[in-house]
């Protein structure tokens, strides 16, 4: 049985520059040639309309309000749903009980909630965080849930042992062993954020990338369309790199 190999930061970014230039340039020669540009525009194309919706300041306008809806919709519904599956984790004969109603909320088309927080809170951001945040707290409640009941017993026993306070417990064996799984969750939710931002704003809005997209898709400009979807997708690997930096400092001991 091998190993894990180590690659080296230089060959892994190489390859990831190198595989995205061939991708984008088999786009931007077979655009136009081997199927109709207008269905899927060109990178250049996106390029140029990145670089002029630069130059007007509708870039930065519909890009911040994305970004913080899906920001500030993450961080409630990480803190919430971990919270949450702690709690519930502890709260012995309360856990069967309302189990199975979690299980309900979460079995529910999330994107059909969309128009209804429309109706209740209106067009504002106000309606575009609950969406992210009901995208959210699930896969945030469940992973802590989980890496609650995961926890390795002979450490609590251990604890008990020692008569370690829950506060001690809480420090020394419970936030250690489920920082992997919070970790795991916030990387799975960064795209979730995002989508329920998104989804949110193509229902109704007055800005944002979502509704630029559906903008867009009205005058049928596929260029705009696929420039929200590269920018989404631009914030995302962000986002991402973000909390893979996070992560090795807080997993520095593994």
């Amino acid at each position: 049985m091998t190993g894990a190999v180590d690659y080296s930061k230089v060959k892994i970014w190489s390859g990831r520059i190198i595989l995205g230039i061939l991708i984008l340039g088999l786009w931007e020669v077979l655009s136009g040639r081997a199927f109709n540009a207008f269905w899927l525009s060109k990178p250049s194309l996106i390029l140029e309309r990145i670089i002029e919706m630069l130059q007007k300041g509708t870039l930065w306008f519909h890009l911040s309000v994305t970004l913080q809806e899906a920001i500030f919709g993450l961080i409630i519904g990480m803190v919430g749903g971990t919270l949450l599956g702690i709690l519930i984790a502890y709260s012995g004969i309360f856990e069967r009980w309302v189990y199975p109603f979690i299980m309900a909320l979460y079995s529910l088309p999330r994107v059909s909630l969309a128009p209804l927080f429309i109706v209740w809170f209106g067009i504002g951001m106000s309606s575009k965080i609950l969406m992210v945040v009901a995208m959210v707290i699930f896969v945030a409640f469940y992973n802590a849930f989980e890496g609650i009941r995961n926890i390795d017993k002979d450490l609590l026993d251990m604890m008990k042992t020692y008569k370690a306070s829950r506060l001690q417990k809480l420090r020394w064996v419970i936030l250690p062993s489920i920082t992997v799984w919070i970790l795991t969750s916030l990387r799975l939710n960064i795209g979730m954020a995002l989508i329920g931002s998104v989804i949110a704003e193509l229902v109704g809005a007055n800005r944002g990338l979502g509704y630029y997209i559906t903008y867009s898709s009205g005058m049928l400009d596929t260029t705009g369309i696929f420039t929200g979807l590269f920018l989404i997708m631009i914030i995302a690997v962000v986002l991402e790199q973000i909390v893979i930096q996070l992560e090795r400092r807080l997993l520095k001991y593994r």
